[in-house]
């Protein structure tokens, strides 16, 4: 089975298309801190506004619990969306009440409505398989056809990700399209050398893309707040540092597993280690093995990667022709331990080859530092259904529109 395109939904001048996006953006006092997320979708819906389609996009924002919260609403995006569009963008201050039904109404051929956040609804994440599709029946009978364009969203069992696409002639669209595209190059056969840059703050995380992955690569990079456990691992303490203990035994399996297959396991030997978790915390770069050498001993904090952690890392990302980063390489949003990110990331746009920004808190971190989207070869908009992808799990958003693992 292969994905089902927009080709396929035929012709679509006259019809209503419900398109389910990833509009989850920031927000920082009501206003959109990266649009990133907003401007991955314009390529599918401007085709389907091209062909002459009514399009009524469908999206979540936060985890609200099944109710309306002013400060989940999706009314600032319908802002930016309709700015980034260059056309008005009508707005339902409802999911499936009487304001949806009334905006849907509305619409004329080549126009573009957005409903109010989906999860205000309990049926859009409702245990129950009859609860979600009974919430997805009320969504489709505003549509013709329906479009899945929101990746960060197709690892999810939820009603406008799964029981929609069963309800109403359902493809994929152009961003689903060219991100399974990239993923299926860092899986089938990437160009070598090929190196993983992982991070953030959880091994757990991150077990089963390193377990998938390692056969597969040349370098694997380990930074962010993971990497304790790596140290913890080979013996080294780690003072106050994040730390999962139950996970030991499992790194250490890691490393035999990498050693034995041949795969460089890249660990940081230096380390910025500071009093506090705060921006006006005294730090300083301590090795990798004697973090409880600073002057804070067993309470300081390992923030970031060291300044010759970062540089080896950038040398093994710069000579690799496929790199996939997940995971910042410190708390990047403090300005004192940005510094590892920020050097990853600049090595990641030097890669003669595939380079690859995978989502979540990576791609936003590379904007906060102030790198742009075309100085890297993909920003993916899915951080957890990159990596569970990547893991070879079969993701049900996908699977509904016909494609298989």
């Amino acid at each position: 089975m292969t994905l089902r395109t927009i080709d396929s939904l035929g012709q679509l001048e006259g019809k209503r298309v419900i398109v389910r996006c990833d509009l989850n953006v920031p927000l920082k006092d009501g206003q959109i801190t990266d649009d990133g997320r907003i401007r991955a979708s314009l390529p599918t819906l401007t085709a389907l506004l091209e062909a002459g389609a009514s399009v009524i996009v469908v999206s979540h924002l936060g985890r609200p619990e099944g109710v309306p919260e002013a400060k989940y609403s999706l009314a600032p995006v319908a802002v930016r969306l309709s700015e980034l569009l260059g056309a008005p963008v009508a707005f339902a201050t409802d999911t499936v009440g009487p304001s949806a039904s009334g905006v849907v109404s509305a619409l004329g051929n080549g126009q573009l409505a957005l409903l109010e956040n989906l999860r205000f609804n309990p049926g859009e994440t409702a245990k129950s398989d009859a609860d979600r599709t009974a919430f997805a029946r009320q969504l489709a009978a505003f549509g013709d056809a329906f479009v899945s364009d929101g990746f960060g969203v197709v690892h999810r069992k939820q009603a406008s990700v799964y029981e929609l696409a069963t309800l109403l002639p359902s493809a994929a669209g152009t961003l689903i399209a060219t991100e399974l595209d990239v993923l299926d190059r860092l899986t089938e056969k990437p160009e070598k050398p090929y190196a993983v840059v992982l991070g953030g703050s959880k091994v757990s995380d991150k077990l089963g893309v390193i377990a998938h992955l390692l056969p597969r690569v040349d370098s694997l990079l380990i930074g962010g707040g993971m990497l304790f456990t790596f140290l913890a691992a080979q013996g080294h303490k780690v003072g106050a540092s994040l730390l999962e203990a139950d996970q030991l035994d499992t790194v250490r399996g890691y490393l035999a597993k990498a050693k034995e297959l041949g795969v460089d396991i890249v660990l940081p030997t230096d380390v910025v280690v500071a009093s506090k978790f705060g921006a006006d915390a005294e730090h300083e770069v301590r090795p990798a093995d004697d973090i409880e050498g600073s002057p804070w001993g067993a309470s300081g904090l390992g923030l970031d990667i060291g300044p010759d952690t970062a540089e080896a890392f950038a040398a093994v990302i710069r000579k690799s022709r496929t790199v996939f980063w997940n995971g910042p390489m410190g708390v990047f949003e403090l300005a004192p331990f940005a510094e590892g990110t920020r050097t990853v990331a600049k090595a990641l746009t030097e890669v003669t080859g595939l380079s690859v920004v995978g989502g979540g808190d990576s791609a936003a971190a590379v904007r906060a530092l102030g790198f742009t989207d075309d100085q890297f070869g993909h920003i993916s908009t899915g951080g957890g259904a990159s990596l569970e992808f990547l893991e070879g799990k079969s993701l049900p958003g996908l699977e509904v529109l016909g494609w298989q693992a």
